[in-house]
């Protein structure tokens, strides 16, 4: 027994040494490129261990030639990016792109064997290298190469080669498909593959920059020589082009700057033009001629493109069309880009068409180049479902529903969240529109009433549009019943520029709204603008809409800076005088206010305007407007509104401390007296000369001017302007300053005051302009004196050197050297008046000024 298990282990022993000594035969090949001992021994004549083995791409390789390390193999060498890696399976799609003339000739056994000895040549010929995993990897070429300096010098020898070619040899040279790329019918054959963005293609078209910028000064060169020919045009505009990718967008850039739009042909006023070579002649193509045209300048340089009929919505296409009973009515194509379908439409990409008008505009639309399925079928729906590159296809009844957005809504970034589909239905007459954004974004609308095909225009009191900086909500309440088209247009917010058409609507109202109507915005928009911020507003802690419970409200707007405001009231019974005596302003350094009154319930549009305080200019630029919404409760009735000609600048605020006045004891605007008296106070450090100005809106003549009803006092630099009403209303009281001895003052401010209190007062003395130089008037208070009696005066004059009152005689009043006050005991007589006279510095021979005129009644009790 251990005779057979010695015998065993024996054999399982030879059997080992003999397999080590088959795999010591191998060559084994160093992490450093030199050969293993066994290789470098000689192996009998025929062995197959000498023989050549041949590569993958068709090369010889020795057994003993010594292989490169990848860090070699790969130095020097400049690369695209991760997107332009390649599989193998690709391989025949790359060299497509790189050598177009290549195109359906197989190289026969000697040609190849040729190639294999110069495949290093080649491969620094045609930019690519082939990775360890198979993949061939594109070689960067430098910019120069791609577009060299004697450019106009290539394009005219390329120009030249291509119209001298007879027919058959330009058939040959670059646009045979490979037969394995055609099905039994001859048509493009289509890869599964997995659907591409076009993100993954390239990251901004700004990539394409010195293609485009080549091939439209290109194509002004071959205008300018009248060149008409379709593949001279492909092959002067695709020089330097290796990528199909970079031919195509050639091809794209020169269609959409060089054709226009076929309106007469369209409408049937002229033969369509249809085929290419009738487009590229006259310039002119309907949808048809445009993807045609692509096709062709594609086929021409070897990229695979389709024509793509289907239904669009376009600038004949109206909501609620319904398009079952209809034809195709558009044209456009798919191309295939490293083994991925993609979809432009260069119609769209060239300009706009206005039917209407029967007029092209030539606007380049970077959106239709190579446009993401999802986006693409929202306005371009393909009689062949597999063309619409989705995973989950739509129907043609889904196609119909979808809401019509154009390309600005996908370039903004628009999301629209209500409603999901084209029609809308109101509810109780009200229906919603509302979007999200990641960036601000201004919007505007337009409302058009159905009549049969007719289409009427409406304002924008059918809707009320608020937007914020991530969202859009337009509420919108038609006057009747019936059906309105609603179209929303938009541009990125706070920039100059007309706004574009993003998405339109299909309104069904079948019952007006009991509700009242929206005022009339031109803005159209409501509540703070997106650029308040920029105009040095703070946000705010009012919605667009206000609801009022009463007849007087007042907003206050924070802000980052000085600013001026004004404001601007409207209502449907509300005439312009009668509106702008319901809005007071006042502008203060960290705030503004608006005093609003509402004689009337409903709605209301307060506009809001403001400007920087040291400019210059007169202009005002909006901020905001806000919609008022008066319940009711206590109306203003439209006798006690504001007084007319009230300025901007009411209370203190920015024009007072521009003038230097301070500390104000009223620092609102609007002061409400308890019984038709008010004494305002402030300092006037600067020594300013003032004037103070009471008025009202005159509803029948006063016994007294109302100018005697207000008395300005100065008291040092402490000012008092005493006002005592003649009775019951709303009075403007401004103030007026300026240098010293300055025969004009400018206005500053104003006040506005209101007395519900049913008694009277009666006038102040009459004020001379040597008064506004400095005093106080302790006694008498009143400028109506009782006659035939004594009258304590106690007057405060500290430039005066001597002070008399003049009546039927003349009284002396004494100064007391402790308080700096002139008294005395005057007696009124039979009057008609009592004059205060001072003898003032600059007054020459001891002549007086006369201060102040108090009036002497002829019967007691002022009774005249």
């Amino acid at each position: 027994m251990g005779a057979v298990i010695t015998k065993l282990r024996k054999r399982r022993k030879n059997k080992k040494e003999k397999k080590s000594k088959k795999k010591g035969k191998r060559v084994v090949v160093s992490k450093k490129g030199a050969p293993s001992p066994q290789s470098s021994r000689r192996r009998p004549k025929g062995s197959s261990a000498g023989r050549r083995t041949r590569s993958n791409n068709g090369t010889q390789r020795s057994q003993t030639r010594q292989r490169k390390p990848l860090t070699e193999v790969f130095t020097n060498h400049t690369y695209e990016t991760p997107a332009e890696i390649i599989p193998r399976d690709n391989k025949v799609k790359e060299q497509e792109e790189v050598e177009p003339a290549a195109l359906g000739k197989r190289p026969n056994d000697s040609q190849r064997s040729k190639n294999n000895t110069t495949r290093g040549q080649r491969r620094k010929s045609n930019g690519t290298q082939r990775s360890q995993k198979g993949h061939t990897v594109l070689q960067k070429r430098p910019l120069n190469d791609i577009f060299p300096k004697t450019e106009d010098q290539k394009i005219d020898s390329v120009i030249g080669r291509v119209i001298n070619d007879d027919s058959s040899s330009v058939q040959q040279r670059g646009t045979k498909l490979r037969a394995s790329q055609r099905s039994k019918k001859g048509s493009l054959r289509r890869r599964k593959s997995s659907r591409k963005l076009k993100k993954h293609l390239f990251p901004s078209p700004a990539v394409f920059s010195e293609i485009d910028a080549h091939v439209i000064r290109t194509g002004e060169q071959l205008k300018k020589q009248r060149i008409v020919s379709i593949k001279a045009i492909t092959q002067a505009i695709t020089v330097g082009a290796v990528t199909d990718l970079q031919k195509l967008r050639a091809i794209w850039i020169w269609i959409c700057h060089n054709i226009e739009y076929d309106i007469s042909g369209y409408l049937g006023f002229s033969e369509k033009i249809t085929t290419p070579e009738r487009v590229v002649q006259t310039g002119l193509g309907i949808c048809c001629g445009y993807s045609r045209l692509c096709q062709e300048m594609c086929r021409e340089v070897g990229v695979e493109c389709r024509e793509v009929s289907g239904h669009s919505k376009g600038a004949s296409y109206r909501p609620g069309v319904n398009a079952q009973s209809t034809k195709s009515d558009h044209a456009w194509n798919a191309v295939q880009i490293r083994g991925h379908w993609y979809l432009l439409d260069v119609c769209w990409g060239a300009g706009n068409t206005d039917l209407q008008k029967r007029v092209f505009t030539k606007s380049y639309n970077e959106f239709y180049f190579l446009t993401d399925p999802d986006k693409f079928i929202s306005s371009h729906f393909p009689d062949d479902q597999e063309w619409q590159l989705m995973k989950q296809p739509i129907s043609l009844d889904e196609f119909q529903k979808m809401v019509q957005t154009k390309s600005m809504f996908y370039q903004l970034e628009l999301t629209l969240h209500h409603p999901r589909q084209f029609l809308i239905v109101t509810e109780n007459g009200d229906a919603t529109i509302s979007m999200t954004f990641p960036e601000p974004v201004d919007f505007m609308y337009k409302t058009h009433q159905r009549s049969g095909s007719v289409l009427q225009e409406l304002d924008t009191s059918v809707g009320f549009l608020t937007i914020t900086q991530t969202h859009m909500k337009l509420l919108l309440r038609p006057p009747t019943q019936g059906t309105f088209d609603i179209t929303v247009y938009a541009k990125t917010a706070n920039t100059p520029g007309e706004y574009t058409e993003v998405c339109n609507f299909l309104m069904d109202c079948p019952r007006a709204s009991s509700l009242e109507s929206f005022p009339d915005n031109p803005s159209q928009s409501w509540g703070l603008l997106q650029n308040a911020k920029d105009m040095g507003l703070k946000p705010c802690q009012y919605e667009a809409k206000i609801m009022l419970d009463s007849g007087s409200f007042e907003m206050v707007l924070p802000t980052t800076k000085p600013l001026m405001i004004t404001c601007e009231l409207f209502h449907k019974n509300l005439d312009k005088s009668q509106a702008k005596r319901c809005v007071a302003t006042q502008s203060e350094p960290d705030q503004l206010s608006c005093h609003v009154l509402c004689p009337f319930v409903g709605y209301y549009r307060l506009a809001v305007f403001v400007k920087d305080r040291e400019s210059n200019s007169k202009s005002y630029d909006q901020a905001g407007n806000f919609l008022l919404h008066c319940t009711g409760g206590t109306l203003t009735p439209i006798n006690k509104i504001f007084p007319p000609e009230l300025s901007s600048n009411c209370g203190p605020g920015n024009s007072t401390l521009k003038v230097g006045l301070r500390d104000f004891s009223h620092t609102r605007a609007v002061i409400n007296s308890q019984k038709g008296q008010c004494n305002i106070t402030f300092r006037n450090p600067n020594g300013l000369q003032l004037s103070a100005k009471l008025s009202r809106e005159e509803r029948q003549q006063p016994k007294y001017p109302i100018s005697r009803y207000v008395l300005l006092s100065c008291d040092d630099h402490e000012i008092t302007v005493n006002v005592a009403l003649p009775d019951a209303g709303v009075y403007r009281l401004s103030l007026f300053g300026g240098p010293a001895k300055q025969t004009s003052l400018s206005h500053i401010c104003d006040y506005v005051l209101r007395s519900h209190w049913e008694g009277s007062w009666p006038p102040y003395p009459l004020s001379y302009s040597e008064w506004a130089g400095g005093g106080v008037l302790y006694e008498p208070r009143t400028g109506l004196l009782e006659p035939m009696s004594k009258v304590r005066f106690c007057v405060k004059i500290p430039r005066a050197k001597e002070v008399y009152v003049i009546g039927q005689g003349q009284t002396k009043l004494t100064r007391n050297q402790e308080s700096q006050v002139w008294e005395g005991d005057v007696s009124t007589g039979t009057g008609p008046r009592l004059q205060l006279a001072a003898s003032l510095p600059g007054n020459e021979n001891g002549s007086l000024s006369i201060l102040l005129c108090f009036d002497v009644s002829k019967t007691p009790n002022g009774m005249r």
